[in-house]
């Protein structure tokens, strides 16, 4: 290898895990010259297959979780360019709206817009009448909210098929398997990408499984149209989105500490009264699917992005960001590939993923 990227054409990569993260380093480093295996028993249906697809940083920033701010707005400045290589169309909302129902919640994003300003970002802070001037379906009983036009959504499937097609045309080979012992691959190197299986296979990477139950609704007939923008809130103290689609609406997500995906009657009555209470015309459209997923969680809320050895790198433990992530992990994996630096504009961010701060650390 050398500091150009250029490498060998008969070097191995074997990518461990076929999720969006997985798919995208395949792709990428196939393009490179590298002779790449993706292992997954169901390449794209997992986490990935789950997800709202949210690229909001600033929405979904809170105080005190600077560092994963930073790594997410540098990831979602390489998202344009990372799109138009890929499939422009994948992309599905422009603009983030996170809205406040009552007082405690206003309180609460106020804090958000000041901390924010305090990082140098900026964020409209709307009243009532500029709330429903950006989303007029909103619910009257909106009292403040926070616009952020550059955010942006994708439509995870259809960015995992556009990966996976991607992928097969710049000739990654994809085994329908599961791996369960990293030093039997026949590779020279390996890039462990595999969610919340990565302790397993990593025990030093302290990644752990959170669920989040997911809805998908169609529009009707006669239905309302939807909001253009996603909208974000906190109803009763419970976290919603409503993340726009060509044919409806992705409502997310609940989040418990479980390691199984069955989706429960609670989880889906909370998420519909929850998205009611912000967007009123929703109980005519379609429910046609439920979904839970497992989400790759760090005690730090930070993923895990670089070497672990000389042999194998970490893409993995993104939380609830992973498609967010996406662009910035894929340069840092690149860049630990090829031994050379990142970007200029992703090397500060990608420092503090470093799996090198997890020494000694449990889930």
């Amino acid at each position: 290898m050398t500091s150009l990227g250029v490498v060998n054409s008969h070097a191995k990569l074997s990518v461990v895990g076929g999720g969006v993260i997985g798919l995208s380093v395949a792709w990428r480093a196939a393009r490179l010259g590298w002779q790449v295996t993706v292992h997954d028993p169901a390449p794209g249906r997992g986490a990935s297959w789950v997800a709202g697809g949210m690229l909001t940083p600033l929405s979904e920033g809170w105080p005190g979780e600077d560092r994963l701010l930073d790594l997410g707005l540098a990831s979602l400045k390489l998202w344009p360019a990372f799109a138009q290589m890929l499939d422009p169309s994948i992309v599905s909302a422009r603009g983030a709206l996170t809205v406040a129902l009552d007082a405690a919640d206003v309180a609460d994003l106020l804090r958000i817009a000041q901390w924010l300003q305090s990082r140098g970002q900026h964020i409209d802070v709307l009243d009532r009448a500029g709330v429903r001037t950006v989303e007029p379906v909103v619910s009257r009983a909106v009292r403040l909210g926070l616009y952020s036009p550059d955010e942006l959504s994708v439509d995870n499937r259809a960015l995992v098929a556009a990966l996976q097609s991607a992928a097969l045309a710049a000739g990654v080979e994809f085994r329908s398997e599961t791996v369960t012992d990293l030093d039997a691959l026949d590779a020279d190197q390996v890039v462990l990408a595999a969610g919340v299986n990565s302790h397993q296979l990593c025990p030093q990477l302290p990644v752990r499984a959170v669920k989040g139950e997911i809805l998908r609704l169609r529009s009707r007939a006669g239905s309302l149209p939807g909001p253009a923008t996603t909208i974000r809130a906190r109803v009763h103290g419970r976290p919603v989105y409503l993340v726009p689609r060509g044919d409806g609406l992705v409502v997310g997500a609940t989040q418990y500490e479980s390691a199984d995906t069955q989706v429960t009657v609670a989880g889906v009555r909370d998420l519909i009264s929850d998205a009611e209470a912000v967007f009123p015309a929703i109980g005519d459209f379609e429910l046609y699917e439920t979904s839970a997923g497992l989400r790759p969680m760090t005690p730090d809320n930070m993923p895990l992005i670089g070497r672990v050895d000389d042999r194998v790198i970490a893409a993995t433990g993104h939380g609830r960001g992973g498609i967010l992530l996406t662009p910035i992990t894929v340069e840092g994996v690149l860049a630990a590939l090829t031994d050379r630096e990142p970007e200029s504009s992703a090397a500060a961010a990608l420092q503090t993923a470093d799996p090198s701060r997890c020494a000694g650390v449990t889930t």
